[in-house]
């Protein structure tokens, strides 16, 4: 895909000068870019910290953010949400120099050598986010088919207060028994276990005396170590996730 500019989308070991003015283009266009090659990086602001040569992932983004990725970790090492970048080239470098007014910061990126870069025009609106796969998913999942919990149960409120903290779903079960359920949307912990001991306790305490009140942990899994808190605190594990593939 080829953007306004006569500039290619990518470059495989360029010559300085020539990276230097692929990003200019990619910065003046509002493009993705990204540089993969070896590099020093140095920051001036809140900190100043110097990160000698090694092979990194940088990427501009169209609103001049400056993301230096280095070969292990999801984080990126340093980044810039910067005002302004300026791109040179000299002895046989290139020079990504970010600087932001307020605060005052400055992240510069030098490259020894560029082994490949890439440029992609960006749309001026991101598509609308859908998130699926929370608990709320899974709740409603539950409210509307409570006999996935098990035969016979009777979801009968959401969010049920109790002194604990709210129960996400209160019912009953087939014999007449308050059931309390615990939802995770993940595989769930010995936390979640805990968490669902309380509400139970709570429950017992607003109740009567001799209420005898369930706990269902509900989540798409959950840890061999949970599994014994729940065994120990006699309560019980489902296995059901929000979507409807399991």
């Amino acid at each position: 895909m080829r953007g306004v500019s006569d500039t290619p989308d990518a470059l495989a070991d360029p010559a300085p000068a020539v990276a230097a003015a692929f990003v200019r283009d990619a910065r003046d266009r509002g493009a993705f870019c990204t540089l993969l090659g070896r590099c020093h990086v140095a920051y001036d602001g809140r900190t100043r910290s110097h990160a000698g040569p090694a092979d990194r992932l940088v990427a501009l983004k169209p609103d001049r953010t400056l993301l230096v990725h280095a070969a292990d970790g999801p984080t990126p090492q340093n980044r810039l949400a910067a005002d302004a970048l300026d791109v040179t080239h000299e002895d046989g470098t290139v020079r990504l120099v970010a600087t932001r007014e307020s605060p005052a910061e400055e992240l510069v990126v030098t490259f020894e050598r560029v082994a490949r870069a890439s440029a992609m025009s960006a749309e001026k609106r991101d598509a609308d986010v859908e998130v699926s796969g929370t608990e709320a998913d899974l709740k409603e999942r539950v409210l509307a088919a409570p006999e996935l919990v098990e035969d016979g149960f009777s979801a009968l409120a959401a969010e049920r207060d109790t002194p604990a903290g709210p129960v996400d779903v209160f019912g009953r079960d087939r014999a007449g028994n308050p059931v309390a359920v615990e939802l995770k949307a993940v595989r769930a912990g010995p936390d979640a276990a805990s968490q669902l001991a309380r509400y139970v306790d709570a429950l017992e305490r607003d109740l009567h005396a001799d209420a005898d009140v369930r706990g269902i942990l509900v989540a798409p899994s959950c840890t061999p170590r949970t599994r014994r808190v729940l065994a120990r605190d006699g309560h019980e594990f489902v296995s059901l996730a929000p979507s409807r593939d399991d």
